[in-house]
């Protein structure tokens, strides 16, 4: 079903360009954007997103813009907690800083812990917050962590993240200490579905990322993750095989549009930029780097590079299994060339067009998709209650 506020119309310009249109569509469909880096930037260096802000690729106006309904904001947990301590309270100060947010402009933001706030929420000017953990480290080994976060918000957890954890291995972790999920990890994914939580596989090994589909009952989404095939050897990507193992478990992979993860050439950057710094004989620090970006410009992604990753997908299992994962506020300054904060998905909403795309399969990009397996997870859970 679309979910438009638009009135239907019989009559429709035929020489409405392909921008004009893509405006329209992104204020009347719902775009869900399942990662945006938000909290901890601000936990990092406040800002009120409420407003115009000076720094990063997300704040209201710039949302309103773009048609963004959903972003959601990821609490992002660094690996290092897993060896010191303290995942589990910094991720609560995260999502208190969500729920202050909201506090602070009720007529701007609202809390979406269900599918059915989304709904609810679409049309009223409020930006609906869902909330995500990437990092499983706050789960701290205890079931009872998990309904505690739950009861607090968040509606997926990605597993793992640039290390390892008590969950899983991660696909950035040379070392595969669980061989993918630790046993712990399983018992995880059985009780996340029966919550009713979603089962994020970004980052995580490929080992880790097949036996969480085996386990699974209910659909799994990869939140912030691109295709393999574009950039060889990165295995935080998904390759064809776990694509089509992902839609057949019903799930989605929410495309990334850091240029590092959609495109080869800006993905190989850092190590011929640490390739030059060895053959220069100096150390590849700040000032090297400055002079070898001078000489060599990065080489950024664009919107087609994002597209193709779309369309690759569309191509390889269907419409149905692919949706937005855009990474804003964690990527740096490496987004593609038109797809530089959250004013600008019109231009990617554009992009489809122009390749054919219908209204009924944009709006499945855009929130169908995602919208369909947070309902099938909440449908499961409501099953083992």
């Amino acid at each position: 079903m679309l979910l438009s506020l638009a009135a239907c119309s019989s009559s429709k310009p035929a020489n409405v360009s392909h921008e004009a249109k893509a405006m329209q569509l992104a204020q009347q469909y719902i775009i869900i954007d399942t990662h945006i880096d938000v909290p901890y930037r601000l936990y990092k260096d406040w800002e009120d997103v409420s407003v115009q802000t000076q720094r990063g690729d997300f704040d209201y106006p710039r949302a309103m813009q773009g048609g963004l309904n959903v972003p959601f904001m990821s609490i992002y947990i660094p690996a290092s907690y897993e060896r010191t301590g303290g995942g589990y309270l910094l991720a609560n100060k995260l999502i208190d800083s969500m729920e202050a947010l909201v506090g602070r402009a009720p007529h701007k933001f609202a809390m979406a812990p269900d599918s059915k706030d989304v709904i609810a929420q679409f049309g009223s000017g409020k930006i609906s917050l869902a909330l995500g953990m990437e990092n499983g480290t706050p789960i701290e080994g205890k079931l009872e962590n998990l309904q505690h976060f739950y009861d607090r918000g968040i509606r997926y957890i990605t597993l793992s993240h640039s290390e390892s954890n008590h969950i899983a291995d991660s696909s950035y972790d040379i070392r595969r200490k669980w061989k993918g999920l630790s046993p712990f990890g399983k018992e995880l994914v059985v009780a996340m579905n029966n919550i009713g939580m979603m089962i994020d596989i970004s980052h995580v090994s490929d080992d880790a990322f097949y036996q969480t589909v085996a386990i699974s009952k209910a659909p799994v989404i990869a939140s912030h993750s691109s295709l393999r095939s574009f950039v060889p050897g990165f295995e935080r990507n998904m390759d064809d095989k776990m694509i089509k193992a992902l839609a057949q478990n019903g799930g989605v992979i929410q495309i990334n549009f850091g240029s590092s993860f959609v495109a080869s050439q800006a993905n190989q950057y850092g190590a011929l930029r640490a390739a030059a710094a060895k053959q220069a004989g100096v150390a590849n620090d700040a000032a090297f780097a400055a002079k070898f970006k001078a000489e060599n410009p990065y080489p950024f992604a664009t919107v087609d590079s994002v597209l193709d990753h779309i369309d690759h997908v569309v191509k390889l299992v269907g419409i149905d299994y692919v949706g937005i994962g855009s990474d804003y506020d964690g990527v740096g300054d490496s987004l593609p060339e038109g797809l530089k904060d959250v004013s600008t998905y019109p231009n990617l909403i554009a992009g489809l067009l122009s390749r054919g795309y219908s209204e009924a399969d944009i709006e499945k990009i855009l929130s169908g998709n995602l919208l369909r397996v947070w309902r099938q997870v909440e449908a499961y859970a409501a099953t083992q209650k």
